[in-house]
């Protein structure tokens, strides 16, 4: 039965407001408001995810959202100029723009607005 489902994912922000403007002006998504008073983030491959606003959220201390790019270098740099900090580790070790490339497909975290973690992965096709 729920195999047939189309799940959909959801997280929390503490200003609805900034996360819009965030995944609509920074990363370019398409954004919709729903009548209940959350965003709709609609993904390529016709996937939603839900944001809503929680007034005592806490931003969760992994990745919520990877977005899957096939050059790592240029959508690090395009982000970059947008004015996104990428994070920097020691394990998995980063390097100076960000990136990890030692341990699995190339990939580099960042945050939105509420300090949630998001990324950009390098697929396998370059």
């Amino acid at each position: 039965m729920l195999h047939k489902s189309k799940a959909f994912s959801s997280f929390s922000v503490n200003d609805l407001s900034a996360a819009r403007d965030f995944y609509k002006n920074i990363l370019g998504l398409t954004i919709m408001d729903n009548p209940m008073g959350i965003l709709e983030l609609h993904l390529h491959g016709n996937n939603m995810c839900i944001v809503y606003e929680k007034k005592d959220h806490k931003p969760a201390k992994f990745t919520i959202l990877n977005f899957p790019v096939k050059n790592i270098d240029a959508a690090v740099k395009y982000l970059s100029e947008k004015g996104i900090k990428f994070l920097q580790y020691k394990d998995p070790k980063t390097d100076e723009n960000g990136i990890s490339r030692k341990q699995g497909p190339p990939i580099a975290w960042f945050v939105d607005p509420a300090k949630n973690i998001l990324s950009v992965i390098q697929t396998k096709n370059k």
